[in-house]
């Protein structure tokens, strides 16, 4: 009586599949800092929008305000 042990993997095999598993995190750990770069980047390129926006309606109102005070 022979142990079917053609189908089961050798520790080489095993030692491979991790080996390939562990460059592939690698690269997923590359692709990740990447996307975080760049979301950072839009978030900092949105918050200074706002600000541009917040800055030019601040200043369109304070014109409005003063203008009026100084025809009366």
């Amino acid at each position: 009586m022979t142990i079917g042990t053609e189908n089961e993997p050798t520790l080489k095999d095993i030692v491979r599949k991790l080996d390939i598993l562990t460059a592939d995190v690698e690269k997923l750990k590359d692709v990740v800092e990447k996307f975080n770069d760049r979301f950072s980047n839009y978030q900092q390129a949105t918050q200074w929008v706002v600000q541009l926006a917040f800055t030019l309606i601040v200043s369109a109102t304070v014109t409005v305000i003063v203008t009026s005070v100084l025809r009366r």
